[in-house]
């Protein structure tokens, strides 16, 4: 079912650490982002780099072949896409790239939810074509929220961080809570890593519910510096 699996076979345990992923396209690509950031400001250029860092773990280290045999592996690969690259991007923009905070929400929350629909899910794991797909859209979405946070007056924001937070802690309970495994790419893959489709999938939930949110308590945590600074204009940032 697998065999178009851009990751490759599930992996069994005892091999994963040789499963790294070298796809000179893949690498060409990152390395391309990279060279984006030679005009840029400095503090840009390091929250690109730190975004490229974070695409490579989720796509060139063993956690890609990994996220084929585990739902809960998938779920970091897809924090690592919504919650560390798509901010870290959103943030080396700048001022330059305005979106509001109404289209930015509804990106990434549709995104996300599109992907997690069980038949999609399966058919993104089982096509090469579909599994990008799933990935630039749900990076694209995310960014477009980061983004609007990060433009937005602070009320709106905070709004937006709050709806943000919802939405991801509701996918993950779902997740969580749900009472049989809903993804078919799942089913016999988890037994070799000691666990089950449906504990497998709980974690994941539990992942998205509490891990998920950190990004959101993270830019509340700067949306609140950000607003007391205004209010103490002798405190240095």
């Amino acid at each position: 079912m697998l065999n178009g699996s851009y990751c490759g076979p599930s992996p069994l345990p005892g091999t994963l650490l040789a499963h790294w992923n070298f796809d000179p396209v893949l690498i060409a690509g990152l390395i391309g982002l990279m060279l984006l950031g030679r005009s840029m400001p400095l503090m840009e250029r390091r929250y690109l780099l730190g975004a490229v860092a974070a695409l490579a773990v989720a796509f060139v280290s063993p956690l890609c072949a990994l996220s084929v045999a585990l739902f809960s592996a998938r779920a970091v690969h897809h924090l690592l896409l919504v919650g560390v690259a798509a901010p870290l991007l959103a943030a080396a923009a700048g001022r330059r790239v305005r979106v509001g905070m109404a289209t930015g929400l509804a990106a990434g929350t549709a995104s996300l939810w599109l992907w997690h629909v069980p038949a999609l899910y399966d058919a993104a794991l089982a096509d090469k074509a579909l599994y990008w797909a799933m990935q630039v859209t749900l990076l694209a979405g995310a960014w477009a929220f980061w983004r609007a946070v990060f433009v937005a007056a602070p009320a709106v924001a905070a709004a937006g961080i709050a709806g943000g937070a919802a939405q991801m802690g509701m996918l993950g309970a779902i997740l969580s809570f749900a009472p049989r495994p809903l993804y078919a790419s799942h089913l016999a893959t988890t037994v070799p890593y000691g666990m089950g489709p449906l504990g497998d999938q709980q974690l994941a939930g539990l992942l998205m519910w509490v891990v998920g949110l950190l990004p959101y308590a993270v830019a509340a945590g700067w949306l609140g510096r950000r607003g007391w600074h205004r209010l103490s204009p002798g405190v240095p940032t």
